[in-house]
């Protein structure tokens, strides 16, 4: 049997009429740049994740980037986050001038630890990124306790956790900012690039408005240095042709990652995923951990299951970041899951069969 790792024309095949229409509507109307469809898309989105303000911009990147800029991030100061990540989030605080620091992970699960937070704090520290990773949102109540009492904003990556909820609370709304990226392999992906960034508060709102348009807050008139950073109107409304479905698509998510968690409990040389109490985790991936990553994933894939990992190298051993004098074995559990975590196939038109010959492909390996 042969099992993608993802499967984007499944998708696209179920919704493809209204996403056709709402395309050729963008087409019709030659709103390419912002305009009205990303402006609905924006109200529909900020109500989903139960904030006032959305401000759809370029990229995930540009997201987290932009986010920083607006809050004041510049050269010198520090903004703490973690080194499991995707690499954007480095990069959006490099992108400012200042300085990321790492702290390392939580065993369970693989977001940043609090308990390691406060000690990272310094006087030069002017925000902190949690990242809420493959779907799992951080602890995000120890990590605001902290934050508050030192006045630092915390501005959530939730870039892989569209929907995902933390006691109740959609990820992206407990920070002063929470920030997504719209890749199409998300679980809420665009035909393209694109990122937002929610917020309630409405000083923010209005200059990542500005910041993502030049820094202008009307025509030719620029208060900041800004970016072109505007979110394509064609991107806005396939957004909002999908953004009806993410529910009940992560909530197939869901099921398939209780089908993979009860299939391969039996299998004691493999960690599977754990939700946390506080977490209603959305499954963007299905990161299983074997102490044989490398020889699992050759037998998946002779068997024709496609995997994935996410990832293999942590930011702190980048190229991109050395000279730190941060090498190994300075964030021991962001190091060790990297060397172990494998992708397993997961998106919602997965089937019962495939999960199930998935599983019985990893049982036959260990």
């Amino acid at each position: 049997m042969k099992v993608p790792f993802l499967n984007l024309k499944a998708q696209y095949d179920s919704i493809a009429h209204e996403v056709e229409q709402s395309i050729r509507e963008v087409l019709s109307t030659c709103a390419f740049s912002g305009g009205p469809y990303v402006q609905k898309f924006e109200e529909e989105f900020a109500s989903f994740c139960g904030c006032k303000w959305a401000v759809g911009v370029g990229s995930g990147t540009d997201a987290l980037w932009l986010a920083l800029l607006g809050l004041g991030v510049q050269p010198g100061d520090e903004v703490i986050t973690v080194p499991n990540s995707f690499i954007a989030t480095a990069e959006a605080i490099s992108l400012c001038g200042a300085q990321p620091v790492f702290i390392d992970v939580a065993e369970d699960s693989f977001t940043m630890n609090p308990a390691l937070l406060e000690q990272a704090i310094s006087p030069r520290t002017r925000a902190i990124i949690p990242v809420h990773l493959y779907g799992q949102a951080a602890d995000m109540d120890d990590i605001l306790v902290i934050a508050n009492r030192h006045g630092i904003p915390v501005v959530e990556d939730a870039c892989q956790a569209h929907g995902a909820e933390y006691k109740g609370r959609r990820a992206g709304s407990m920070g002063i900012a929470g920030c997504f990226s719209f890749y199409p392999g998300k679980n809420l992906g665009a035909y393209g690039e694109a990122g937002c960034v929610v917020t309630k508060d409405d000083e923010l709102a209005k200059k990542l408005r500005m910041l993502r348009d030049h820094g202008q807050s009307q025509k030719y008139y620029h208060q900041l240095v800004g970016i072109n950073g505007r979110m394509d109107g064609i991107q806005g409304a396939v957004l909002s042709a999908k953004l009806k479905y993410l529910d009940s698509w992560n909530a197939f998510r869901r099921t398939h990652a209780s089908f993979y968690q009860e299939a391969l409990a039996e299998v004691r040389a493999l960690r599977i995923p754990k939700e946390m109490p506080y977490a209603k985790h959305v499954y963007h991936v299905f990161a299983v951990r074997s102490p044989d990553r490398e020889g699992l994933k050759q037998a998946l894939n002779a068997s024709g299951v496609e995997c994935g990992v996410h990832y293999p190298v942590p930011i702190h051993l980048q190229q991109a970041y050395a000279g730190r004098g941060e090498g190994e074995g300075s964030f021991p559990v962001a190091e060790r899951v990297a060397k172990e975590l494998l992708s397993l196939p997961m998106f919602p038109e997965l089937t019962t069969e495939q999960v199930s010959y998935i599983c019985d492909q990893i049982k036959r390996f260990h």
